[in-house]
């Protein structure tokens, strides 16, 4: 059976304005999507602003700690150029090479194989799945459903309560790019 998946992106924060790295905050305004997607399943990672996002499409999600933001370890709060400007290696060693967390987080490495694998256990006895969850966790999905490099990680935006949709079934997945009406 093709399972649909719709990758729903929280809505807006505090950290996403300010480009800073989450620590769990909630929605600044939470204003719905325009109709929630159609599902036999919702699942929602674990964070305030997830829940609440699904809370507003009308939703009632089971909760997935696979759907889990990555960790950005001693990073989390900060903003992106604090960073840069207290420690550019660390930043430059995060953006080029996959296998480096120097937060003390996860990797970007680590995420795309967690995402693989959630991708991959999937159930396949449902036919639609909605999943709420973090920029990062979309992109993830969609370098592993297109088989690219992990590089690709960063050349993929995902704005605040955009979907993503996914087709397919475990180790074989494709973008589904929406239709504008």
């Amino acid at each position: 059976m093709t399972t649909r998946l719709v990758l729903v992106c929280h809505g807006a924060t505090s950290a996403t304005r300010r480009a800073a790295f989450p620590a769990d905050e909630p929605l600044e305004h939470p204003d719905p999507a325009p109709g929630p997607p159609r599902a036999d399943v919702v699942l929602c990672a674990p964070h305030t602003r997830c829940h609440q996002t699904a809370a507003a499409l009308g939703l009632d999600p089971t909760p997935d700690t696979a759907l889990r933001d990555c960790d950005y370890g001693t990073w989390s709060g900060r903003t992106l150029d604090d960073v840069t400007m207290s420690d550019p290696a660390a930043v430059h060693a995060w953006l080029t090479d996959p296998a480096a967390a120097p937060h003390g987080g996860e990797s970007t490495q680590d995420l795309l194989t967690r995402v693989g694998t959630w991708l991959d256990t999937l159930p396949r006895d449902h036919h639609r799945i909605v999943a709420i969850t973090t920029p990062a966790v979309i992109k993830a999905a969609v370098v592993y459903a297109i088989l690219a490099t992990p590089a690709s990680f960063w050349r993929i935006d995902v704005p605040p309560l955009s979907r993503t949709e996914l087709s397919g079934r475990p180790t074989s997945w494709t973008l589904r790019v929406p239709v504008s009406r």
